[in-house]
């Protein structure tokens, strides 16, 4: 053997003990060179959540049992919280504990294994994610009426894909698709996935409306619990919850459910399904245009009939039906108003011409002699008073003047103050006339006939 201590363990001649650090050492070294990455599978026992995080449990498969322990570091990414009893697969590496030579797998992944164990795990994801308000209702968008751009995430070679692009081809050749390619299961398939939601996301980022991606296929075809397992982790839901586009899941078949279909804004059965979804709103927009085309022909034909039975229907009216007869007695009347006005105006230019007769002899030459003498008259004597009127309007207006003149004289406050009167003021011009109106110490201004006197008030009396 290349190890001379491993060597001397088995050397009959020799027989040289080693200690028990040496041969744990040594058995530590080897187990985790040799095992630096198994898969195990079996059933855990004793499970228990460490107050620092880690987790401890055993594996079993009825006949052996092996330790177990999964740190703080690695558990965060386990989709499902582990319980005794569920069938697990775990990838991890042995490890040695010197001091006590004990064996341990340090798990660096852990997938349930069975449909039992599967359900646990969906039962466990679906309640945390519930509990958060991931699958309200108020959260669901509703699909574009009318979609120009529909992105695919699923994996290129599945035949999910051909599925969704024969139907788009067949039901709506207007519709643009834009695959995104990932993983759709494994232990990386998840990861890929939430990746691809958000990489459509981000295709939309500055782009016109009219070349963004409306709604979002992601899923797969059919397989088994396992297989669609992907679809159940948290991360995909989550990055369902956050795409800024409308997402249809269509994972497996009908019978299929996942966490994905619970976020989602609309589950599909199957992903022929989802792009039927998708077509069906070209198809309902032609389908609503012929349906309108058909009601407006049948309207028009309508108020057409309805046009002409109304047409039947007024030539057989009375008014028509008797129309000859009634124009007969219309043009018997009109003759009979002609006869009339005609007399009706004999009679009127009659009186105007005896109007004319009256208002010639007016204007004969007697009369209009006569009627200018009579103005002659008339307008002497307007002249003979207006001369008069001319000469005794100076005087009058005069002696009316001399008149108001001697009364505002005789009321004007200066001629008050001749008589020995005077105006007592405030210093800002206001009149005083009570002795109310001022109080000991006030200044006032009293205006005599001849100046001023500035005085200062040393009692009031009234």
């Amino acid at each position: 053997m290349d190890n001379p201590l491993l060597a001397a363990l088995f050397e009959e001649e020799e027989r040289r003990p080693v200690t028990v650090s040496e041969l744990n050492s040594e058995v530590k070294a080897l187990l985790e060179r040799s095992f630096a990455q198994v898969w195990v599978e079996g059933e855990i026992t004793n499970f228990h959540a460490a107050a620092s995080g880690h987790w401890y449990f055993s594996l079993t498969d009825g006949s052996a049992l092996i330790k177990a322990a999964c740190f703080k570091g690695q558990n965060f990414r386990i989709r499902f919280k582990p319980s005794d009893g569920l069938l697990v697969r775990v990838r991890g590496r042995l490890a040695v504990y010197e001091p006590r030579g004990e064996m341990q797998i340090v798990v660096e992944s852990l997938e349930p294994v069975g449909e039992g164990a599967l359900a646990v795990a969906f039962e466990q994801i679906k309640m945390k994610l519930a509990r958060e308000g991931l699958f309200d209702e108020s959260l669901k968008r509703p699909l574009p009426p009318f979609p120009r751009k529909v992105g695919i995430v699923t994996s290129r070679t599945g035949a999910a894909l051909q599925d969704i692009l024969t139907v788009l081809k067949r039901r709506a050749r207007s519709v643009n698709v834009v695959v995104i390619p990932t993983l759709v299961q494994g232990e990386f398939a998840a990861e890929q996935i939430a990746a691809g939601i958000a990489t459509a996301s981000e295709f939309n980022t500055g782009r016109p409306e009219n070349e963004k991606i409306d709604v979002l296929i992601v899923g797969r075809g059919g397989g088994s619990a396992e297989d669609l397992w992907a679809f159940n982790e948290e991360v995909v839901a989550r990055a369902v919850r956050a795409s800024k586009i409308p997402v249809i899941s269509a994972v497996g078949h009908e019978v299929d459910f996942t966490i994905a279909d619970l976020a989602a804004d609309l589950r599909s059965p199957t992903p022929s399904a989802a792009a039927e979804i998708v077509a069906r709103a070209e198809n309902e927009v032609l389908q609503l245009l012929e349906h309108r085309s058909v009601q407006l022909r049948r309207s028009i034909g309508n108020a057409l009939l309805s046009a002409r039975a109304d047409v039947q229907s007024l030539a057989m009216a009375p008014i028509f039906v008797e129309f000859p007869a009634r124009l007969r007695e219309l043009r018997y009347r009109a003759d009979e108003l002609m006869m009339r006005s005609e007399d009706v105006l004999g009679k009127i230019l009659r009186q105007r011409l005896e109007s004319l007769r009256g208002v010639t002899v007016r204007l004969s030459p007697v009369a209009l002699g006569a009627k200018l003498g009579e103005n002659k008259r008339r307008l002497g004597l307007l002249e003979q008073r207006a001369s008069t009127a001319v000469v005794d309007a100076p005087r009058r207006g005069t002696q009316r003047l001399e008149k108001a003149m001697a009364q505002l004289d005789a009321l004007s406050p200066l001629r008050v103050l001749h008589r020995g009167y005077s105006i007592t003021q405030r210093p800002d011009g206001q009149i005083i006339r009570d002795a109310a109106e001022v109080q000991a110490g006030d200044q006032i201004q009293v205006k005599l006939e001849k100046g001023n006197i500035e005085a200062t008030v040393t009692a009031a009396t009234e």
